[in-house]
């Protein structure tokens, strides 16, 4: 369950602005952080501490966009992919 902002309604400048873009609750940062490129903390090979293992497979600033792009389009989901990495 994230605590940004859903799909919804507004008019695309609202959403452009607004969503996926609510506060971290852990950092209190009201702007997301760009991931570049990093590694998330692990248990052990394969178990997860959060939804991350690796920033090419998804991250915060991510997911952020995503969810921006979708309420931008009134859907309910919306994928982005990283160019140039291979």
């Amino acid at each position: 369950n994230s605590a940004r902002a859903q799909p919804n309604n507004y008019k695309i400048g609202t959403n452009v602005i607004h969503a996926g873009q609510s506060a971290d609750k852990n950092t209190g940062a009201v702007i997301v952080p760009i991931s570049l490129s990093t590694t998330f903390l692990q248990p052990s090979p394969g178990v997860l501490h959060s939804e991350y293992d690796y920033s090419r497979s998804g991250n915060p600033t991510r997911k952020a966009f995503e969810e921006c792009i979708a309420a931008c389009e009134n859907a309910k989901y919306a994928l982005s992919f990283a160019s140039g990495l291979a």
